[in-house]
C-alpha cells in the first residue's frame, strides 16, 4: 500500500527522490466530475439569468409605472389645455361658454378620430410571423429527416435579396 506524504508525493517516490505522481483516476471519476462541473456550470448559468431577469424585470416596471403617472399627468394637462382654449374662445372671440366648448370637444374628438384611424390601418397590417413559421417548419423537417436517418440538408438564401428579407 501506498501512502501519500504532506506534499502529496507517495511514500516511495519521497524515498526514491523523485517528484510526486499524483494517482490516476479512473473514467468512471473522471465522468463523474465532468459531470457534477457541467451540473454546476448550468446552475451558475440559471443563477445568472435569474439576476439579469430580475433586474431587467424590475426596471421594466418601474419604466412602466413611470409611463403610467406621465400619461395620468398628460392626459390632466390636455383637459386643462382644452379648458382653456375654450375660455379664451369665449372671452377673446365673444363666443357663449356652451359654444366655445362644444367647438373645442368636436376638434378633440376629430383628432381622436383621426389617430384611431391611423391605428386601426396600422393595426390591420399585423399579421402572423412569417419568417418564424417557416424558420420553425423547417427545423421540424429537418428534426424529422435526422431521426429516420435521412439525409439533412438545410435551406440557405441564395441571393442577396433573399438573404436581405431574413433580416425584416
Amino acid at each position: 500500500m501506498t501512502t501519500l506524504d504532506g506534499r502529496g508525493a507517495t511514500a516511495a517516490s519521497a524515498k526514491a527522490g523523485g517528484p510526486a505522481t499524483p494517482p490516476e483516476r479512473t473514467v468512471g471519476q473522471l465522468v463523474a466530475d465532468a459531470t457534477k462541473d457541467v451540473s454546476e456550470l448550468v446552475r451558475y448559468e440559471v443563477a445568472l439569468a435569474k439576476a439579469e431577469i430580475t433586474a431587467d424585470v424590475k426596471n421594466g416596471a418601474l419604466g412602466g409605472g413611470l409611463f403610467a403617472v406621465a400619461g395620468v399627468f398628460g392626459f390632466v394637462a390636455f383637459v386643462f389645455l382644452g379648458v382653456t382654449v375654450a375660455q379664451a374662445l369665449h372671452e377673446g372671440a365673444g363666443w357663449p361658454l356652451w359654444l366655445s366648448f362644444l367647438v373645442v370637444a368636436v376638434a378633440m374628438l376629430l383628432v381622436a378620430g383621426a389617430l384611431a384611424a391611423v391605428g386601426f390601418g396600422r393595426v390591420k397590417k399585423v399579421g402572423p410571423p412569417r419568417r418564424t413559421i417557416r424558420s420553425t417548419k423547417e427545423t421540424i423537417a429537418v428534426v424529422k429527416a435526422a431521426a429516420s436517418g435521412e439525409p439533412v440538408t438545410k435551406t440557405i438564401p441564395g441571393t442577396p435579396a433573399e438573404r436581405a428579407s431574413i433580416g425584416r
